[in-house]
């Protein structure tokens, strides 16, 4: 053996007597419960736990790894949206209906991929993921429901001697790609022209001012009833086969919550010891929407090939064959490029934006909290009010993206990706970066997203279960904030929870009731009243700012501690606060920079106050 051969030995995993994996501290077995544990010896720890800050740059290799399981992370939220709305479209089940799914779902993965870069490079520059958000599912679905947007029965077979299937859409013959495509433009233009309000907020700092009158007992209705009001969409596809969307359900719920804390030893390797050894992986927390998805997909496909799901249209659990739609990979082109316009011109209605405001609030006010769990993870100081207006208006800039590029879905941050940063101990900017370019890469290689589109319709009904639960599980947890014991804060949760689930769902019962003799105010009306989220939201946003209460009974002055504290911080030593906000071009040049509000060099009150402190 020559001095420049390396000797790689595995080491034992159960440790000899007298050998330093006995002691108290075991460098190399530190964190075993962690994961990714053989990079934590290429790079030494921060005093914080973290193996990478915000602004440390991995190696390439290991930004790609971070960044594919960023990607898998947020793959059940960005394949779910796309496949729900494809019902409510109109998109045909034939060949040509799938390979607009297969579109839709490679137009979502570009332009998540796009804004996480936007928003990483000149937004708040937090290591943070942009995808599609949930929040803009009802008002999307309340257009769609629109008597206009009713899906069209088919033509006769053969019709004008054609082999393709026409659609008889409002008096026009069309096909199916047509169908879907007006109706989405619809949604589109919605989209688009809401987005601008968050850009404004960002751009003028008014997110600080609205806040103030936005509190839990607004925020607990907006939030809740984005899942509940999606139940019928969950249990429409569970209903085709409620054995296996009980199995995706059981299996997600025993990944997620009963082995979440198992870890499970595999062989990993030293790159700075030069040693391979034996180190632990909490598998089943960082993946269980992964788990779930794949071992229900594998159940269906053997259920497939071995004919326990019949082949025949007319038989129950056709639809749960994995093969209805596998002819989507063949026609499906291997590399397709969104861009703005690809489904037509967007069409804005007054109704629609006026819908879309409400998932446009929703959304800023998701986001103001991630941004600063965000910082507390990558152990940076909260962020300031121009990293923050700025954030916001990137995030409105990434919906007006979606808008136009046509995702039919807004973007916000993903919660899931923030929570990553404490399971990996990576906080590295340049990995979310990462993540964005394979997310495009990705997007553009359409062959792959039309994968997805082969999943059978109850293992997406299982996962949409436990999706939609936690969204309202998540906008009820708001409610720690509050006095339960006060009968004001009953009657404000119960009154605006019920309206917005009993309106909703008797516009959307009875849209023709509504009759002003104007199509454009009945259309307008009709949005309002069918979306449950902004029905309740509204409410709760009314009664809890005119009802008598003290701000610790509405719970307000606990909901905003944490932004207290963040300013306070801020306050207490300008000096501290990271240069990791600020853009990543030179900024002082301009001496009007500090009265723009997502500048570096602008100054809020707070900081303004803290100058003049002696």
């Amino acid at each position: 053996m020559t001095e420049h051969e390396i000797t790689v030995e595995c080491i034992d995993p159960v440790p000899e007597p007298g050998s330093y994996e006995n002691k108290a501290f075991d460098p190399e077995e530190e964190n075993t419960n962690q994961e990714i544990e053989s990079i934590a010896d290429e790079k030494p720890q921060s005093s914080s736990g973290l193996l990478y800050g915000l602004n440390d740059v991995p190696p390439w290799y290991l930004c790609i790894a971070f960044g594919l399981q960023h990607y898998l992370l947020a793959i059940g939220s960005l394949v779910g949206v796309p496949l729900i709305l494809a019902s409510m479209l109109c998109i045909p089940d034939d060949a040509m209906g799938d390979v607009g799914r297969a579109s839709l779902i490679s137009t979502t993965f570009v332009v998540s991929g796009a804004c996480t870069l936007i928003q990483t490079t000149i937004g708040n520059r937090l290591p943070i993921m942009q995808g599609n958000s949930f929040s803009f599912l009802p008002p999307a679905i309340a257009i769609l429901s629109l008597p206009h947007n009713q899906c069209p029965p088919a033509l006769p077979t053969g019709y004008m001697n054609t082999t393709v299937t026409l659609y008889n859409d409002s008096g026009l013959i069309v096909d199916g790609e047509e169908v879907w495509h007006r109706r989405i433009r619809e949604v589109q233009g919605a989209i688009a022209v809401a987005a601008i309000l968050e850009v404004i907020l960002g751009a003028t700092g008014a997110v600080g001012f609205l806040m103030r009158f936005i509190g839990p007992l607004t925020i607990v209705p907006t939030i809740t009833l984005i899942g509940l009001d999606l139940f019928a969409t969950a249990a429409t596809n569970a209903e085709v086969q409620w054995g296996i969307a009980f199995f995706t359900i059981v299996v997600l719920t025993l990944c997620s919550q009963y082995l979440k804390n198992v870890t499970i030893p595999f062989p990993k390797f030293s790159f700075r010891r030069r040693k391979c050894y034996i180190g632990k992986s909490g598998f089943f927390r960082m993946f269980p929407v992964l788990i779930a998805l794949l071992s229900a997909w594998l159940l269906c496909y053997i259920f497939t090939i071995t004919n326990v799901f019949p082949n025949d249209p007319t038989k129950p659990y056709y639809r749960a064959r994995t093969d209805i739609r596998s002819n989507v990979i063949h026609n499906s082109p291997w590399f397709r490029f969104p861009y703005p316009g690809q489904w037509g011109l967007p069409v804005v209605t007054v109704g629609g934006f006026i819908g879309m405001l409400a998932a446009i609030m929703a959304g800023t006010v998701e986001s103001i909290g991630d941004y600063h769990a965000c910082a507390r993870l990558a152990d940076v100081p909260p962020p300031p009010s121009h990293a923050l207006n700025r954030g916001i208006m990137m995030e409105g800039v990434g919906v007006m993206l979606a808008g136009l590029i046509g995702t039919g879905s807004g973007t916000t941050s993903f919660s899931q990706n923030v929570a990553a940063i404490g399971i990996t101990r990576v906080g590295s900017r340049r990995v979310l970066q990462t993540a964005g370019v394979l997310f495009m890469i990705l997007g553009y290689f359409s062959k792959f997203g039309s994968i997805f589109v082969t999943v059978p319709d109850p293992v997406i009904g299982g996962m949409f279960y436990i999706m939609f639960g936690m969204i309202s599980a998540v906008g009820l947890s708001n409610l720690k904030y509050v006095d339960l014991d006060s009968n004001r804060n009953i009657f404000v949760i119960g009154v605006s929870l019920f309206m917005g689930l009993s309106v909703a769902n008797w516009a959307k019962a009875n849209s023709s009731a509504i009759n002003t003799g104007v199509i454009e105010l009945d259309q307008i009306f009709t949005i309002i009243l069918s979306s449950a989220m902004l029905v309740g939201g509204v409410v709760g946003f009314f009664l809890d700012n005119t009802l008598p209460g003290t701000e610790s009974e509405r719970g307000l002055k606990a909901f905003n501690v944490h932004h207290e504290e963040s300013e306070n911080k801020e306050s207490g030593d300008l000096s501290e606060i990271d240069e990791s906000y600020n853009l990543p071009f030179p900024t002082n040049c301009c001496r009007f920079s500090r009265y723009f509000p997502f500048m570096p060099g602008y100054k809020s009150n707070v900081e303004n106050s803290a100058e003049k402190q002696p």
